[in-house]
């Protein structure tokens, strides 16, 4: 009736996620979009390791739907030249290997995509406004 209970960190980290979108600049709009797209990676391979088949379908989805509306729609192919290029191409492989972990219900591919997520967020981070970069 109301749905599958969460952990209490999933929850208060999405509802964190949930009320910074509304003030966020574009660079916190992407780091939003990360760290959603990660939550619902884990939460998939939380709901993998217990057998919820329809809940980690509807997790493994919608980290689908971020990286591939959010993270890709996002790249500017008109100022970002070969960068956006590659990124698009690694979003691309992202979303498939993401269809492939929920088809072959592989926690290793889940693992890999979180990784690849991680190194980006990080990449993304350090380069926030207003910091200066080294010359």
């Amino acid at each position: 009736m109301f749905g599958s209970p969460r952990s209490p960190a999933a929850a208060y980290a999405s509802v964190g996620i949930e009320t910074a979108v509304p003030t966020a600049d574009p660079h916190k709009l992407i780091l939003l979009l990360f760290e959603g797209a990660e939550l619902a990676i884990s939460a998939a391979k939380m709901h993998m390791a217990q057998g919820n088949i329809a809940e980690k379908g509807s997790s493994i989805s919608k980290a689908i739907d971020i990286i591939t509306n959010g993270l890709n729609a996002s790249l500017d192919h008109e100022a970002g030249g070969d960068l956006t290029i590659k990124l698009g191409a690694l979003y691309d492989y992202m979303a498939r290997r993401l269809l492939w972990a929920n088809m072959k219900n592989n926690a290793a591919a889940l693992d890999e995509v979180t990784q690849l997520l991680r190194e980006l967020h990080g990449a993304w981070a350090q380069i926030a406004p207003g910091k200066e970069l080294a010359a």
